[in-house]
C-alpha cells in the first residue's frame, strides 16, 4: 500500500480496515485478519496494526475476543459510517468547498459530476 505523507500510518490502516467493513467485504460479527497477517498485507510492522486494532477498539468498530482474534463488531457498519462522516466533514469536505470557490464551480456542476462519478463506479 502506498502511504501518504501527511496523516499517520496507522489511520491510513484504519481507513483501509473501515473500507472492508464499508464494502462489506469484513462482516459484523465475522472474524478480521490477524496482526500477523495484516502487518504482511500492508508491509508494516505488526505494532502498526496492533495501533491500528487498538484505536479501532476504542472506536468500537472491531473487537478483540482473547485468543480468538479480532472481530468486526455488530454496529461496526454504523459505527464507521459515523467515524468517517465525521473525519470527513471536518477535514476533506473544507478543501472541497475552498476548491470549489477558487476555481468557481457551482454547486449544480459539482452535483452533476457526482452523479456521473457514481454511475460510472458503483452501479
Amino acid at each position: 500500500m502506498e502511504f501518504r505523507e501527511k496523516q499517520s500510518i496507522y489511520l491510513q490502516i484504519a481507513e483501509y480496515v473501515c473500507e472492508q467493513i464499508l464494502l462489506k467485504s469484513w462482516l459484523p460479527g465475522n472474524k478480521i485478519l490477524s496482526i500477523r497477517d495484516l502487518a504482511i498485507f500492508m508491509e508494516v510492522t505488526p505494532n502498526t496494526i496492533q495501533r491500528t486494532y487498538d484505536f479501532l477498539t476504542q472506536k468500537q468498530i472491531i473487537t478483540n475476543k482473547r485468543g480468538v482474534g479480532y472481530f468486526v463488531e455488530d454496529e461496526g457498519i454504523e459505527r464507521v459510517l459515523a467515524f468517517r462522516r465525521e473525519q470527513f466533514v471536518e477535514n476533506e469536505l473544507p478543501v472541497i468547498f475552498r476548491n470549489m470557490y477558487l476555481l468557481n464551480l457551482s454547486a449544480e456542476e459539482f452535483n452533476t459530476r457526482f452523479k456521473d462519478f457514481i454511475k460510472e463506479n458503483f452501479n
